[in-house]
C-alpha cells in the first residue's frame, strides 16, 4: 500500500512508511475531504468556492489553485517539478483526487462491512473488529459543519452503528454474548435511538446468565425513548421482553455445549451435508440479500449481485417451488421508477416467469403472488402490457388471502404499473395510503416508508407542500429510529425541490448540488444518473432563466435522447434539433415522463415542429393540474398548464 488517506476521524494522510503527511492548515485539509466525497470525481472550482466559504473572498479561486498545489507537493513529495500530476488531477473546470479504493479508509470500510455479511460470524466477527479499529474519533473531525460534511459524516456514523451491531450478532451467534456486553452498553448510551442496540444487549445479557440485568436494560430503554423522543420501544423489543420474563426457550443457544461449539458443529455438518447455494441456504442467502439492500451503497450492490447468483442457482437445482421462495423472499421496497440495472431486471422477470409456468395449477398462491408482485416491480419504467397485469393479479390473490405483507409488496408493484398515462398522482397517491397502513397494522417499517414517500411524491406533483412536508417528517423519524440510510436520499432531493419551489434561484442551486452529493456512494445509478443536471435545467428554465454552461456539458444519462433538441436549439443549431425531434421516440412512462415532455415540447415550440407539439399536448392534458416533473419528489419544470399553453400558442403561431 501507497499513500493512505484517512476521514474517519480528523483528515489525515500517511506516506507508504506510516509517517503522518504534513497537510498544512483547515482549508487544504477541507479541499482534500471536499475531493475525498467527490470519490474520484471531478469537483469544479466553483464548488469547491462554494463549499469553502459561507462568504467567499475575492480571490477565492486563487486560493483554491494555491490549496490544491500545496496538496499536491505533500500528496506527492518525489513527482518532478512540471511532471504530471497522478492523484490530485486537472480534469475540465475542476479537480479530481484519483485514489484506489484501498488507499482511503473510509471506503476499505464500506468493502468490509459488505464483505463480512456474506462470511460466517467468526470471520465476520474479526472482519469488523479490524474495520472498526480503523475509525480514530467522529468521521470528518474538525472540519466545519458544512452541508456536504454533515452528509457524509451521518452517512459514515451510519455504517458504523451497523457495523457494531453486526459484530455484536456474531459475537453472540458464537457463544461470547458476554464479550459483547461492554461495547453494546457504550453503544446504546451514546445511541439511545438505536432499538436495534437495545435488542442485542438485552438478548447478549440474557444469554451471558444474567436475565435481571436484562430485564432492566429493557427498562433504562423504555425510559430513554420516552424522554429522548416521547414514543415506547417496538414491538421486537417488547417480545423480547416478554420472552425474557418467561425464559422462552429460544433464547438459549441450545443444548450440548456452548453456542460457539454448537456453531462450529452445525456449521461443519452444514458443509459436509448440504453443497453450496442448496435449499436452505439459498433461502437464507436470499433473506440475508434483502436485509442488506436497505443499507444502501456497497449493501446494495452486493445484494443485486447475490440476489441474481442465488435465484440461477435455485433454477438449477430444478425445483420451481424452491425457487418461488428464493424470487420472492427479496421483497424489498422500490419508490423510484428507473431500476439500477435494467439487464438484470429483465432476468429476474424472465426467471420469476419461467417459475410461474412450472409451478402446480391451481396452488401455492402466496408464492404465484410473489412472483407476480416481482415481475411487476422489476419491469418498472417498462410500457409492458404483462407488468400491468401482474401487478393486478399479485394485489387480486393477496387480498384473496388476507396476508397483509403479501400485499404490501403487491401494491408496490401497482404503484410501479400506474404510469400508464401523465396525471395519475392521485391514484398512486391512494396505494401510498394503503401501503402506509397496512405497513402499520403489520410492523413493516420499510413499507411504511415506502408509503409516505409515495404519497410526498403524490403531494408534491398537484403543489400540495404542506401535506409532502408531513410525509417527509414521517419518513425520516422512521429512518433515524430504524437506520434506514437511503431514506434520508429522497427527503433530501425533495427538500431541495421544496427550495426550488419556494426559494431563490441561488439557493435552489445550492440545494440540488447538496442532493447530489448524497446520492455518492448510495449505490442507486437508475435514481443518480443524469439526475442533477435535469433538476438544474428545470429549476433554471421554470425560472424564465437560461442555464448556465455547465449544465448544457453535462452528462445527462438516460435523459439524454429527450434533453438534446433543447440543447441544440440553445446552441443555436435549430437544423440539428429539428432533425433530433422528427420521430423522437416517447419518454418512459415513469416518474420523469411529463417532465421530459415538456422539455421535447419547448424545442419543438422553438423549430416549429407541430407533429411533435401535438403529440407533447396530447400526453400531457391529463396532467393539467399538476407541477411538471414534481410527482418524482425530486424535479420541477413548473406547471404542466403553462407548458400545454406554450404547445398550444405555438401550435397557433405556426398554423
Amino acid at each position: 500500500m501507497g499513500l493512505t488517506l484517512g476521514v474517519l476521524g480528523p483528515v489525515a494522510a500517511w506516506d507508504p512508511q506510516g509517517d503522518p503527511v504534513a497537510l498544512k492548515g483547515p482549508r487544504h485539509r477541507a479541499v482534500l475531504a471536499r475531493l475525498l466525497v467527490a470519490r474520484r470525481r471531478v469537483v469544479p472550482v466553483a464548488r469547491l468556492v462554494e463549499d469553502l466559504w459561507e462568504e467567499p473572498p475575492a480571490d477565492a479561486v486563487s486560493s483554491v489553485r494555491t490549496f490544491v498545489a500545496a496538496l499536491r507537493r505533500a500528496l506527492e513529495p518525489d513527482r518532478p517539478p512540471r511532471a504530471k500530476p497522478h492523484l490530485l488531477v486537472t480534469e475540465g473546470p475542476g479537480y479530481a483526487l484519483k485514489a484506489q479504493e484501498e488507499d482511503v479508509d473510509a471506503w476499505r470500510f464500506e468493502r468490509a462491512i459488505a464483505s463480512a455479511a456474506e462470511l460466517p460470524p467468526s470471520e465476520a466477527v474479526s472482519r469488523l473488529t479490524e474495520a472498526l479499529g480503523w475509525w480514530r474519533g467522529p468521521a470528518y473531525a474538525g472540519l466545519d459543519d458544512a452541508p456536504w460534511v454533515r452528509a457524509e459524516r451521518s452517512r459514515l456514523g451510519e455504517l458504523n452503528c451497523q457495523a457494531l451491531e453486526r459484530r455484536a450478532e456474531a459475537q453472540i451467534a458464537l457463544g461470547a454474548a458476554a464479550q459483547a456486553v461492554p461495547d453494546l452498553d457504550a453503544y446504546v448510551t451514546e445511541h439511545p435511538w438505536r432499538e436495534d442496540g437495545w435488542y442485542l444487549l438485552v438478548l447478549a445479557l440474557y444469554r451471558s446468565g444474567r436475565q435481571s440485568d436484562a430485564l432492566s436494560v429493557v427498562g433504562r430503554a423504555r425510559r430513554l425513548l420516552g424522554e429522548q423522543m416521547g414514543i415506547d420501544p417496538g414491538p421486537r423489543l417488547r417480545r423480547l421482553e416478554t420472552d425474557v420474563l418467561r425464559q422462552a426457550g429460544h433464547l438459549d443457544p441450545g443444548p450440548g455445549g456452548t453456542a460457539a461449539q454448537v456453531w462450529a458443529e452445525a456449521t461443519a455438518a452444514y458443509e459436509r451435508t448440504v453443497p453450496s447455494y442448496a435449499r436452505a441456504r439459498l433461502e437464507s442467502t436470499a433473506g440475508l440479500m434483502r436485509d442488506l439492500a436497505v443499507t444502501g451503497g456497497g449493501g446494495l450492490e452486493a445484494a443485486r449481485r447475490h440476489r441474481v447468483s442465488a435465484v440461477a442457482a435455485a433454477e438449477q437445482l430444478g425445483d420451481p417451488e424452491l425457487t418461488a421462495r428464493v424470487i420472492g423472499i427479496y421483497d424489498v421496497p422500490a419508490v423510484w421508477t428507473r431500476s439500477d440495472d435494467p439487464e438484470q431486471a429483465q432476468w429476474l422477470v424472465d426467471a420469476a416467469e419461467r417459475t410461474l409456468r412450472l409451478l402446480p395449477a391451481g396452488a401455492h398462491d402466496p408464492a404465484r403472488a410473489r412472483l407476480l408482485a416481482t415481475v411487476a416491480v422489476e419491469s418498472r419504467g417498462t410500457e409492458r402490457a404483462r407488468a400491468y397485469q401482474a401487478a393486478r393479479q399479485a394485489e387480486q390473490l393477496a387480498r384473496g388471502l388476507g396476508d397483509g405483507p403479501l400485499l404490501a409488496f403487491a401494491l408496490n408493484g401497482v404503484f410501479m404499473q400506474t404510469f400508464q398515462r401523465a396525471g395519475l398522482s392521485p391514484r398512486r397517491d391512494a396505494v401510498g395510503a394503503e401501503i402506509v397502513s397496512l405497513a402499520q397494522r403489520n410492523d413493516l417499517v420499510t413499507y411504511e416508508v415506502l408509503g409516505h414517500l409515495i404519497r410526498l411524491q403524490s403531494r408534491c406533483a398537484v403543489s400540495d407542500l404542506a401535506g409532502a412536508e408531513q410525509h417527509a417528517v414521517a419518513a425520516d423519524r422512521l429512518s433515524e429510529r430504524y437506520g434506514l440510510p437511503l431514506v434520508s436520499v429522497f427527503t433530501t432531493w425533495y427538500h431541495a425541490l421544496r427550495t426550488a419551489l419556494t426559494g431563490t434561484l441561488a439557493a435552489a442551486d445550492e440545494a440540488y448540488r447538496r442532493a447530489d452529493a448524497a446520492l455518492e456512494g448510495a449505490g442507486m445509478p437508475g435514481l443518480r444518473n443524469g439526475l442533477l443536471p435535469l433538476a438544474r435545467l428545470g429549476l433554471h428554465l421554470s425560472h424564465g432563466v437560461a442555464p448556465p454552461e455547465d449544465v448544457a456539458e453535462a452528462d445527462w444519462g438516460p435523459y439524454e435522447n429527450w434533453v438534446r433538441p433543447w440543447l441544440l436549439v440553445s446552441a443555436g443549431e435549430t437544423e440539428a434539433a429539428r432533425a433530433a425531434l422528427e420521430d423522437i421516440a416517447s419518454p418512459p412512462r415513469d416518474l420523469m415522463s411529463e417532465a421530459l415532455w415538456c422539455v421535447v415540447g419547448k424545442a419543438a415550440v422553438a423549430v416549429g415542429d407541430r407533429a411533435t407539439m401535438r403529440r407533447a399536448l396530447r400526453q400531457l392534458q391529463s396532467a393539467e393540474a399538476e407541477l411538471a416533473g414534481a410527482q418524482s419528489g425530486l424535479v420541477t419544470f413548473g406547471p404542466v398548464s403553462a407548458c400545454l399553453r406554450e404547445l398550444s400558442d405555438g401550435l397557433d403561431g405556426h398554423g
